[in-house]
């Protein structure tokens, strides 16, 4: 079955990043895992990188979607996501989300 990724870049508002976390990981990525076609998520913070640059949004979840409609997948995504609790300390504003689909040329590990 064809793998796929959805990339989360994210932010609290202020400094609400405790909030933010705690919602973030006890809370949103289990309502994203029971839509249809996710399968795993994992979530990262920003490390400078080798010149010390800096994202300006500072959290990126991935989400392994596992499906061969990736488009039905993100919209049942899209759909379940009305009904999910948003905490007030996410800022969906600056959110940024981008998917991608594995190359058939790519290695599995």
């Amino acid at each position: 079955m064809p793998r796929h990724i959805l990339l989360v870049h994210s932010a609290p508002v202020g400094n609400r990043d405790d909030e933010y976390n705690t919602w973030y990981d006890s809370i949103h990525l289990p309502d994203v895992l029971q839509v249809d076609g996710f399968v795993a998520a994992r979530r990262f913070v920003a490390s400078p990188s080798v010149h010390g640059e800096l994202p300006a949004l500072p959290y990126l979840a991935i989400y392994e979607i596992e499906t061969d409609d990736l488009p039905t997948a993100l919209a049942a995504l899209s759909a379940a996501a009305k009904n999910m609790k948003l905490h007030p300390a996410f800022d969906r504003s600056t959110q940024q989300t981008f998917a991608f689909s594995e190359l058939e040329t790519a290695a599995h590990s």
